[in-house]
């Protein structure tokens, strides 16, 4: 069987629960995570060490939480004070996780769908995401990552063109596929709202509600945004469901299209 599985934000405990109540085969079953596999929750080091470690039957995209993960380790910026990935920066193992890290992909391609943390862009097809993705990639595989880790937070440009810079793509592009909630129709990213779709901001709507979107006959399996609630559009599969805040840590059965929910059960 494969799973794509939700925001796991360092809930280990959960996790095992959640494998053990899938009956997870490593020799058997593939597990896809969207990205967040670590931060706000106690034990970051012990989930990224089960993914690592796992190779043949895990992998994995980068959410935005794993990508400042990077950002802290590997240039100035200082972690936060909500921030618990302290764990693996001062692990024995920490160079190897960071550098399994840095090999990971914005977006995957499952069969016909995307598996992505965030969401994609109305205006981009799975190519235009795929491709623009392996711009990012290229650039935290180089020798120059931490400088161009550096250069990577911010909101701007918050619109696509084909004359931005390769600098400014590429912060687009990790906008789009891992912070991404509301957007115009255009793909105009906006940032300043988390909350359910009932509480768009004046102009824009949730990424998956425009109606002329390029992806809309293709199945898209995102994390990201807790808040969600109601969801119900047709090949639209959000599966954060907030276990970092006491909800559910969620896997959805690709091979029978079921999902199956674990309760928190970190303490």
């Amino acid at each position: 069987m494969d799973y794509a599985i939700g925001d796991v934000q360092g809930c280990f405990k959960t996790l095992v629960a959640l494998l053990k109540k899938i009956k997870f085969n490593p020799d058997a079953d593939r597990l896809f995570f969207l990205g967040d596999v670590v931060n706000r929750g106690s034990n970051s080091l012990e989930v990224l060490r089960l993914i690592y470690s796992n190779p043949d039957c895990m992998q994995m995209v980068l959410g935005n939480h794993d990508f400042h993960l990077l950002v802290c380790a590997l240039t100035d910026r200082k972690p936060n004070k909500k921030d618990t990935f302290q764990d693996i920066l001062n692990a024995p193992d920490k160079f190897q996780l960071l550098d399994y890290l840095l090999e990971r992909p914005l977006a995957m391609k499952y069969e016909n769908a995307l598996l992505v943390h965030a969401g994609a862009p109305p205006q981009w097809g799975i190519t235009s995401v795929l491709e623009n993705s392996i711009l990012v990639e290229e650039n935290l595989q180089s020798e120059n990552a931490s400088n161009f880790l550096s250069k990577m937070y911010g909101n701007n440009p918050n619109n696509w063109n084909e004359n931005l810079s390769n600098e400014e793509k590429s912060r687009y592009t990790i906008n789009a596929l891992m912070r991404m909630r509301f957007c115009k129709e255009n793909g105009e990213l906006e940032f300043d709202h988390k909350l359910n779709t009932d509480k768009n901001p004046k102009g824009y709507k949730a990424w998956f509600l425009h109606p002329k979107r390029e992806m809309i006959k293709q199945k898209i399996f995102f994390g990201h945004w807790s808040t969600l609630k109601g969801v119900e559009i047709e090949n639209i599969y959000p599966l954060d469901h907030g276990c970092v805040w006491g909800g559910m840590l969620s896997a959805y059965n690709l091979t029978n299209q079921q999902i199956i929910s674990q309760p928190s059960v970190e303490s």
